[in-house]
């Protein structure tokens, strides 16, 4: 009976409301005649109805986030120990991304090589750095095949196989 009963109330919660013009009557056994809207708005989640709640909005992974914040630099100057907001040098753009998407990422791009989680090349993820040069070059893998690097002159996309990889990491 108290199943009844919070039915009958969510029921009328939900259909009492007003009606739009296109509204028909329509008779529930034992709750009685209601107006339904052709297109009934419902809310979200009603306990004991079995009406789901929307589902959770995920937030995007950090490497996705330091990806989004280094596109947003393209074209920026490449200047030797520049670490941002408006010069770069390689391993101070991924750093620099890196820290709009909260995680920090060491300094250098050898310590970057050394640090993180080894990624096999076949199974990398947008936000991944990739290193190159025997690990003095760093990039921000974007995807579709494509790096974002602080490169001799400004901050660009390029092709990952533009120079040999020696290694990818993910942090």
């Amino acid at each position: 009976m108290a199943v009844m009963a919070l039915f009958a109330a969510a029921a009328g919660t939900l259909l009492s409301t007003a009606a739009p013009a296109e509204a028909r009557p329509v008779e529930v056994p034992g709750l009685g005649v209601f107006e339904v809207p052709d297109q009934l708005p419902l809310p979200a989640g009603i306990p004991g109805l079995g009406i789901p709640a929307p589902a959770p909005q995920l937030a995007p992974a950090p490497g996705e986030v330091a990806v989004q914040a280094a596109r947003s630099k393209l074209g920026a100057p490449y200047v030797s120990g520049g670490t941002g907001p408006s010069t770069f040098d390689c391993s101070g753009l991924v750093k620099w991304a890196y820290q709009q998407a909260g995680v920090e990422v060491p300094r250098t791009s050898w310590s970057q090589l050394a640090a993180g989680t080894p990624v096999p090349l076949d199974q990398l993820r947008v936000g991944d750095v990739i290193s190159y040069s025997g690990g003095g070059h760093s990039a921000l893998y974007a995807g579709d095949g494509q790096v974002i690097h602080a490169a001799t002159t400004t901050v660009e996309i390029s092709p990952m196989s533009y120079s040999p990889v020696v290694g990818a990491r993910r942090f």
